[in-house]
């Protein structure tokens, strides 16, 4: 056995996550190896981060979708087989989810999170979010604060993808440079300055959602930075309140749904006054279904900072990412603070 501070890894573990150990050390390994994550909404990002979560060591992941498999959902979601089609997402997931790590007790569940009682939620170390309308999403996060959870959400749209992350209060230490003087020799009086590495603790403070998507782009505070932002912010909002308005994603092919975001596009920038040039037309071309590769990238990044948060390892993203559809960006923003 491993031994660390009264907690143990077996020689299996050891083994298995030896390259993580030298990566991000034994300590931050242990504690992966204690957390509980539920992943909601199994499309293509949410196969993603269970993947890469997975593989990473957890304790425990819980998948829950209620809804089934589809044709779409092949050229994604690779954790489905194809002869699944028209069967539950979550379960048709488990057996492929479950192969991915034998060490990682993998579940799931097929009931809609509506459904769910609040108590449910407050299980876990970290809630992943996807898919999921807007009202559930702020649910979920007033829950996560209130109990002390970490709280994920995001989604990929097309080539747009984009996640938020509240962690609430966050402790995590991580490697900086400093310069120090090193020592003077009789033979050379020149001052040397020597780069050294050191580890520094630190801490992180996050905002709900409701305050990230609920700024007041009119105020003074932010109506000079609109043109700073990516266009992807407002984006993500149109989509979330189509999804809302419809208890759907849009649908390629449909000319009433490229319609009716652009009205929601009105009417949305009009209410922020934000110019409606904000968010072109031939951005809705960019917007349906879940392309691989996108749920690749933001899949990976959106792991990486849960796996982050687990570890308590570098600092992790404040608060919101974005992958920019017309540019193929990914860009970080700290916004509601």
């Amino acid at each position: 056995m491993v031994k660390d501070g009264g907690m143990e890894l077996t020689e299996d573990e050891a083994q298995l996550y030896d390259r993580q150990i030298r990566l991000w050390g034994l300590e931050s390994q242990k504690r992966l190896r204690c957390a509980k994550v539920l992943i909601i909404g199994l499309q293509g990002l949410g196969a993603e981060v269970c993947k890469n979560v997975i593989l990473a060591g957890v304790k425990a992941v819980t998948v829950l979708d209620d809804e089934n498999v589809t044709e779409e959902d092949i050229c994604a979601q690779f954790l489905a087989p194809r002869n699944t089609v028209g069967k539950n997402r979550a379960i048709s997931s488990l057996e492929r989810a479950q192969a991915l790590n034998p060490l990682v007790d993998v579940k799931a569940e097929s009931e809609n999170v509506a459904n769910k009682p609040d108590n449910f939620f407050t299980q876990w170390d970290v809630i992943v979010a996807t898919n999921c309308p807007l009202k559930q999403l702020l649910r979920l996060n007033g829950i996560c604060r209130s109990a002390g959870v970490k709280f994920f959400c995001g989604d990929v749209f097309g080539f747009f993808g984009y996640f938020f992350v509240d962690l609430q209060i966050h402790e995590y230490s991580e490697e900086v440079t400093k310069h120090v003087s090193a020592p003077v020799r009789a033979e050379n009086k020149k001052q040397k300055i020597e780069e050294i590495k050191v580890t520094q603790k630190n801490t992180a403070t996050f905002v709900p959602f409701q305050d990230a998507i609920d700024i007041d782009w009119t105020s003074d505070r932010y109506k000079s930075k609109v043109s700073k932002l990516d266009f992807s912010y407002f984006l993500m909002k149109i989509l979330l309140r189509f999804r809302s308005e419809n208890h759907r994603n849009p649908k390629p092919g449909t000319g009433s749904d490229v319609e009716q975001l652009k009205n929601i596009r009105d009417s949305e920038l009009a209410k922020l006054e934000v110019p409606l040039d904000k968010v072109g037309d031939s951005v809705f071309d960019l917007i349906f279904a879940q392309v691989s590769p996108v749920c690749a990238i933001v899949g990976g990044v959106l792991a990486q900072e849960v796996i982050k948060a687990v570890s308590q390892k570098e600092a992790p993203h404040n608060n919101m990412f974005f992958f920019n559809p017309t540019n193929n960006l990914g860009q970080i923003f700290c916004l509601g603070n």
